[in-house]
């Protein structure tokens, strides 16, 4: 039996609650063939377009009043593990096994003095015109950006993850056997202060965060699940090649090369090659190939 952390991209999980939820009636059956193999399983997702969409809907009410970003971080983890919770239970409910499973809203420590409030990068929302963009800036004090030709966007800072909180509760779960789902879109950012925890607007990498978790509770492996079978170098060229088999010092080498983009692969490159700097395996894999890569039959498996 393992301890597997498995980490969804919150793209994956489609544009609307209807859609998620079906979806992830997918998503739980690869969930419950880990369960039936007797292995421990937390689950982390993203929550990009969840938070996004959440985040928009407070700004453009006239009648609702604003809603700070943490607060939308800590609604997208509810309902997200709530749709999660019914798939795989329902699931494991057709399989006729009897297993809790728990959602956690989930708290991550990142530093204040980190370089990325300095230098917000991660776009969230909604696209607005030049004009709404100034607005915006204005009456709401955002960071708007240009984003690749489609209109302007809110950018929040991407803190890099120090501590998960509530890992002592998600360690007692797994030990009582319950199914654990947390670090939802990378857990809500706070920084510690005299008063104590403060939730602060930015947006963790889920991947980080899942690399962050599976460290301090000692699993024996991540899994991120994303849209590519495996990880390529010189990827979309005449020589592209899948990676298979690969070793930190190698994707270190890749990395210095410029192989992977720093906004799709580069944060899943560095975050399971973090976890596997302890001795751990990490894999990176499509949701389609899920059962296998939980074998290490699929993917690209990173080791030490």
């Amino acid at each position: 039996m393992s301890r597997i952390v498995v980490s969804l991209g919150g793209n994956a999980l489609g544009k609307t609650p209807a859609e998620q939820k079906l979806l992830l009636t997918n998503v739980a059956e690869h969930i419950v063939e880990l369960i039936k193999d007797g292995h421990e399983v937390v689950i982390a997702h993203g929550n990009g377009p969840q938070v996004g969409m959440i985040n928009l809907a407070f700004t453009e009410s006239e009648n609702t009043p604003q809603m700070p970003f943490p607060e939308c971080g800590a609604m997208s983890q509810g309902y997200i593990g709530y749709h999660m919770q019914n798939a795989i239970g329902n699931a494991l409910s057709l399989h006729n096994i009897n297993r809790d499973i728990a959602a956690l809203i989930t708290q991550v420590v990142v530093d204040a003095n980190d370089e990325a409030f300095d230098n917000p990068r991660k776009p969230i929302g909604a696209f607005y015109t030049a004009k709404e963009a100034q607005r915006l800036e204005a009456e709401m004090g955002y960071n708007m950006v240009e984003d690749s030709g489609r209109g302007y966007r809110r950018v929040v800072p991407s803190p890099m993850p120090i501590d998960v909180k509530e890992k002592a509760m998600i360690q007692s779960l797994l030990k009582a056997g319950h199914i654990v789902i947390t670090v939802g879109g990378g857990g809500i950012p706070v920084v510690e202060t005299e008063k104590g925890l403060e939730g602060v607007a930015a947006v963790i990498d889920k991947d980080n965060a899942s690399a962050t978790l599976a460290e301090e509770i000692d699993a024996d492996m991540l899994v991120i699940l994303t849209a590519v079978d495996q990880v390529y170098i010189n990827f979309g060229k005449d020589n592209e090649k899948a990676l298979s088999n690969v070793t930190v010092a190698e994707l270190e080498t890749y990395i210095e090369e410029g192989h992977f983009a720093p906004g799709s692969m580069l944060p899943k490159i560095k975050a399971t090659s973090r976890f596997a700097k302890t001795g751990k395996t990490s894999v990176i894999a499509s949701l389609n190939n899920a059962e296998k890569a939980f074998k290490l039959e699929s993917g690209t498996i990173i080791t030490e």
